[in-house]
């Protein structure tokens, strides 16, 4: 059984899914970042022995936290595609045209696809988006007066436990003024964060988030 938090930030009310995204209640809306749509396709073209079903496995992901939240919209905090236009195309189109919600992309780095694809499925594309004091961003972004929703880090946190054992988990990592997005891509990596005084962690185990 999947296991959110809830969290309350500048009054606003957000779950935290395991599967890596978080839903603002009130706006009904569904943030995602760092999908890294076409990866697979894209080290496969390139001699990688990754087992072609795993293209598949992103839109598996999307398709049970969009049923969980039932959102009006989806945006997506940049990184949604891996690199340049391959057949993983096609599949994302058809994903589209099933999802009810409307969808909005907050370009990343490795956004470098033509934005006239997106729109012509009805998606719009934005450098940055401002909501009632939250600053939605890919990279991370430090601004007066605006609370951060960002990716790009891939963020996780190393604990350690007896007889030198270690254990490294994908996680949310919040500070005072920001929230960094895990990724949710299924072939991605991390990036081990340490967190400071005041800061907190909430990591993915399973189909849980823990706060740690």
């Amino acid at each position: 059984m999947v296991k959110n938090i809830t969290v309350k930030i500048q009054d606003q009310t957000f779950a935290l899914h395991p599967l890596g995204g978080l839903f603002w209640e009130e706006k009904s809306m569904l943030l995602i970042s760092d999908v890294h749509l076409g990866k697979v396709a894209h080290f496969r073209k390139f001699g990688a022995a990754v087992p072609r079903k795993a293209i598949h496995k992103n839109y598996l992901l999307l398709d049970q936290i969009v049923s969980d939240f039932e959102p009006f919209q989806i945006c997506f905090l940049g990184d949604l595609f891996h690199s340049t236009l391959n057949k993983e195309w096609e599949f994302f189109e058809n994903w589209v045209a099933k999802t009810p919600a409307e969808i909005v992309l907050i370009t990343g780095n490795h956004d470098i696809i033509s934005p006239h694809k997106f729109e012509n499925l009805g998606i719009p594309i934005f450098q940055e988006l401002i909501m009632d004091g939250f600053l939605l961003t890919h990279h991370p972004e430090e601004r007066e007066g605006y609370f951060n929703f960002c990716g790009h880090i891939h963020p996780a946190i190393k604990l350690k436990g007896g007889g030198r054992q270690t254990l490294r988990l994908a996680c949310y990592f919040k500070t005072n003024n920001q929230l960094i997005f895990p990724a949710f891509g299924a072939f991605t990596g991390t990036h081990t964060l340490k967190p400071k005084k005041g800061d907190e962690v909430f990591a993915i185990v399973e189909d849980q988030v823990v706060k740690i």
